[in-house]
């Protein structure tokens, strides 16, 4: 009794207040965000400040955290977090191995910090789940399925893997006897990939504690372990996948292979591009719930970017919903849930949220796929903008308070033009309230938990279509990151579906108005082909072909180019340039003009006052409609052509690292569309080819492009004096290169300086540039790219002086700067291809796309696309060509480069050179800060070819195993 009065006497001091000092005011959870942002090293030292900072400083979802933004590639887990953090800082052995019994400190509770102890240690075992309300049914028939629920609701489905190898083979036992060895890809919310051996990752999951466990979500795990394809196939009712068109180079993540232990899971989401997805389990239990699509989850945040549409989510994991956001909905508002079971296979309709918590250690298989009941959902959702992004997701509640109204008002004024640019949040955030959104395809049995909801959203492909921003257009807005295909992929795509399925046209057709606004580019191509006299284009040639940059469109004997891309100012620049070139080429008669099509005609067309006109033009002078938009030359120069080589250089200069410095007036120039009409090629584009041709039909194209790119560099290119430099200058056009003073000798080669100043400018925001394009880019190269870059790029042109003047060592040309696989046309010929032998004729060729020649011999004819021609360095061409076209073959290259014979860099040691760095000796390292410094992701291609360099330590590794082939080339002067 004594010794109780003495502790109520004595009671426990809070140690917070004087533990945390002035951070006594934060909540624990903002503490625990703050220790998250620091390094294991500042961790450490941090735990010995005071007592409380000491139980922050070691729990173990912070050292997950901490490790797992470390991790960029194989992990091997220690036993704890913090063991395995703290081996990767590379500490002495005894460091790490310290199993000294933790301190313990009373006086001090945390309910942020319990709670996340009682999610680490919970089991779910005691947990009662009853068989929830998703309907379960058993031999559907492919017509009740597509009818009943394809597009309209989930279903638990039995009986569809029940002839499954994988149904018996796929436990962890098996799976661990056989694939023990094999990396499988971890899925986390981290920077880099993870990956473990599968033997070490059910290691893991016996010693693991963690609130959010790692699972396996690995879509290789077919191309690492093709058996594991054998074991299970794609059910009946699902077979039908639009994405099948697509090589597997070009086609998205569709399919997983999902191993997680308890408490493990998926949170909550949407699945990419609103494709839909069957889920089969093969061991143990998951718990599923599922909300129609435009409810937004409790404690889900959906953040849609204004500018390119990326959708991000921020959500709590899918235990901590379980246990935290759940118990506090009412009845009404609770999601449709069930328990899988082994066996089982759950269908989820494009557009639904999912949530899935492990209820013990489970193996299963996922595959999303597009069909032609959500095609139009995903073809929308790729089209640019955010707004319809945004709705699609969070419902209305995506839209800003007050904008509904007038959204309802608009759409009832003007259904067929309706907008929504005005809807200018940088951020839209939608969070779930109150009120509900339908859903118009809940079952009879669970639509009373709907009851409530307003009635305005709808996921009907009409209505969703009315948020489309329509002054948005694919080929000129920004691409969403989030897409799970580029834009070159998704008009690939639409292609390969025009010409395989001709029997769903209509639908193909509803899908390319919503991604490409085809049905605007038709009818201007319509109003080309009305003024010269063209056949209007048939059913087979109203979907632009090919992956361009622009709506290409191929016809009988002809091919329209609308130039969109970049805005009308490029457009403008870019057919000038064209025109200027063709030109050239016929006044010099240069052979390579016998493998460019001819040019028939070429023009602009604009629209006034709601009718379309056409004004030809040659490239020369400066069109009336042009010059109201304020797009002349501003420098008084007499070019011939003011739109041409020069004229896009300044541009490209004004643009490079700095957009803000490219002019704005250009009020309704969305209406103006240069377009050039060329000759036809018969014949096939090598990309439609590249599976079929023999090895010396590739080994005559790389001579042919040898060949063709000597002719192209060998042209002569227009003059540009220096005076008129000066006057631009003087002028202010043409500012110092990254605010620095770097001037130029007035004898100094014109053409170069647009070069190195053009450089140093896409230097300023390369490694910003590199972060946004991301995986498959190494995180610690793009930390050391901006000490790889010259800090002058005059040091690449190896300036030497010959009589007092300043010369270059390296040649300067015409370049085509994309000679891809899908701008190279071939012909069908007899058994050999030499000069001489005539094409066969029986080619078949429809709409660019020939179906015959399966087993002949084929040889190159023609090149193009022009629009991207620029001057500069020559070995700029040799980059598509080797990356692309070549694939990142050597033996290709060389022979290429037997066939070019042109210098690509002078010996200047007679002149003595200016600089004595021998990396400024190597063609490779040239090459490769070109790459860095390109406007498109050549980097992406380099480590999706060798993947192997995306553990380089150094971008040196990169460059010789990439471009070390140059450093043997001579060349012949």
């Amino acid at each position: 009794m004594e010794n109780s009065d003495q502790s109520h006497a004595f009671p426990l001091k809070d140690r917070r207040a004087d533990a945390l000092g002035n951070l006594k005011s934060l909540p624990d959870e903002i503490i625990c965000n703050i220790l998250d942002c620091l390094t294991p090293r500042d961790i450490a030292r941090l735990a010995c400040v005071s007592s409380v900072m000491y139980i922050f400083c070691n729990e173990e979802p912070l050292w997950m955290s901490l490790c797992l933004k470390k991790i960029n590639g194989s992990l091997e887990y220690k036993g704890s977090w913090k063991k395995t953090a703290l081996h990767l800082e590379n500490l002495p052995n005894e460091y790490v191995e310290d199993c000294r019994k933790p301190l313990q400190f009373d006086g001090f509770s945390s309910l942020f910090l319990y709670r996340r102890l009682y999610r680490c240690h919970t089991t779910l075992d005691s947990f009662s789940f009853d068989d929830g309300n998703v309907e379960k049914q058993k031999d559907l028939s492919a017509e009740q399925f597509s009818r009943e629920y394809d597009g309209v609701k989930p279903v638990l489905l039995s009986g569809l893997a029940d002839t499954w190898p994988a149904r018996n083979t796929w436990t962890i036992d098996q799976l661990l006897l056989k694939y023990g060895d094999t990396a499988f890809k971890n899925s986390q919310r981290t920077p880099g990939k993870l990956s473990m051996k599968f033997k070490d990752y059910i290691t893991y999951t016996k010693l693991q504690h963690d609130e959010d466990p790692l699972y396996i979500f690995d879509e290789k795990f077919g191309e690492k372990e093709p058996g594991l394809l054998k074991d299970y196939n794609v059910p009946q009712l699902f077979q039908e996948d639009f994405f099948d068109v697509l090589d597997k180079d070009s086609r998205p993540p569709f399919r997983w292979l999902i191993i997680g232990p308890e408490r493990s899971g998926a949170s909550w989401h949407v699945d990419p591009a609103l494709t839909s997805a069957w889920n089969t389990l093969l061991c143990g239990r998951k718990r599923w719930a599922l909300y129609p699509p435009g409810r937004v989850p409790m404690g889900v945040t959906v953040h849609v970017n204004e500018e390119d549409g990326d959708v991000n989510i921020d959500t709590p994991s899918s235990l901590q919903w379980w246990l935290d956001f759940y118990p506090l909905l009412a009845d009404e508002d609770k999601p449709i849930e069930c328990t899988q079971l082994p066996g089982e296979t759950i269908f989820v309709p494009s557009g639904w949220w999912h949530c899935v918590l492990n209820l013990e250690t489970t193996v299963a298989v996922t595959q999303n796929f597009v069909n032609s009941k959500n095609f139009e959902f995903v073809c929308l959702d790729m089209a640019p903008g955010y707004c319809h992004k945004g709705v699609c997701r969070a419902g209305l509640l995506a839209l800003d308070e007050g904008v509904l109204e007038n959204i309802e008002k608009n759409m009832s004024n003007d259904k067929e033009n309706f907008s929504y640019s005005d809807l200018t949040r940088k951020e839209k955030r939608a969070r779930k309230s109150q009120e509900s959104e339908n859903d118009k395809g809940i079952s009879d049995g669970v639509s009373k938990s709907y009851n409530l909801w307003k009635q305005d959203f709808a996921y009907d492909i009409n209505f969703l279509a009315k948020f489309l921003d329509r002054e948005r257009d694919h080929y000129t807005s920004p691409w969403s990151s989030g897409n799970c295909i580029g834009p070159r992929e998704m008009r690939d795509w639409l292609c390969k579906l025009w010409v395989g399925k001709p029997g769903m046209r209509d639908l193909i057709w509803k899908g390319a108005c919503l991604a490409l606004n085809a049905d605007k580019w038709l009818e201007c191509l319509g109003k080309i082909c009305f003024f010269h006299n063209l056949p209007f284009p048939n059913e087979d040639e109203k979907l632009p072909v090919g992956t361009g940059s622009n709506p290409v469109y191929v016809m009988d004997e002809y091919v329209v180019k609308i130039f969109v891309e970049d805005g009308l100012e490029s457009s403008i620049h870019g057919l000038g340039t064209e025109l200027e070139f063709y030109s050239k080429l016929c006044e010099v008669r240069s052979p390579l003009k016998n493998h460019i099509p001819n040019v028939l005609a070429s023009g602009i067309l604009h629209l006034e006052n709601g009718s379309y006109k056409i004004d030809t033009w040659d490239g020369k002078d400066v069109p009336d409609v042009i010059r109201k938009c304020n797009l002349g030359p501003q420098t008084g120069t007499n070019d011939v052509f003011p739109f041409g080589l020069w004229g896009k250089k300044l541009f490209e200069y004004k643009k490079a690292g700095s957009p803000e410095c490219v002019p704005q007036s250009t009020a309704g120039s969305t209406n103006i569309w240069p377009y050039l009409i060329t000759k036809r090629c018969n014949g096939k584009i090598f990309a439609q080819l590249r599976d079929t041709l023999s090895w010396e039909d590739v080994l005559n194209l790389s001579s042919f492009l040898g060949e063709q790119l000597r002719h192209l560099h060998l042209l002569p290119y227009p003059s540009f004096s220096n005076s008129t430099i000066s006057d631009v200058e003087q002028n202010g056009e043409l500012p110092f290169a990254n605010g620095m003073d770097i001037e130029y000798e007035s004898d100094f080669p014109a053409e170069w300086k647009f070069f190195a100043r053009t450089l140093s400018r896409k230097k300023k925001d390369v490694s910003s540039r590199l972060n946004k394009w991301g995986d498959p880019i190494p995180k610690m190269l793009i930390e050391k790219v901006d000490e790889y870059l010259p800090d002058d790029f005059l040091k690449l042109l190896s300036v030497y002086e010959v009589n007092g003047m300043k010369r270059v060592s390296k040649p300067c040309s015409w370049i085509h700067s994309d000679i891809m696989d899908d701008n190279i046309y071939m012909e069908p010929c007899s058994i050999s291809c030499s000069d001489g032998v005539a094409p066969l004729t029986d080619n078949g060729s429809i709409n660019g796309h020939n179906n015959g020649g399966e087993g002949k011999s084929w040889r190159p004819n023609f090149i193009l696309d022009f629009s991207d021609l620029s001057i500069g360095d020559p070995i700029y061409d040799v980059i598509p060509i080797y990356l692309d076209v070549f694939r990142g073959d050597s033996r290709l290259l060389k022979r290429f480069l037997e066939s070019y014979k042109l210098p690509l860099m002078r010996k200047t040691s007679e002149h003595g050179l200016m600089t004595g760095d021998d990396k400024f000796a190597r063609l490779s390292y040239h090459t490769m800060c070109y790459c860095i410094l390109h406007d498109e992701n050549i980097l992406g291609a380099i480590f999706s070819i060798w993947t192997e360099l995306r553990t380089a330590e150094s971008w040196e590794e990169v460059e010789q195993a990439v471009w070390g082939e140059l450093n043997n080339y001579v060349g012949f002067a």
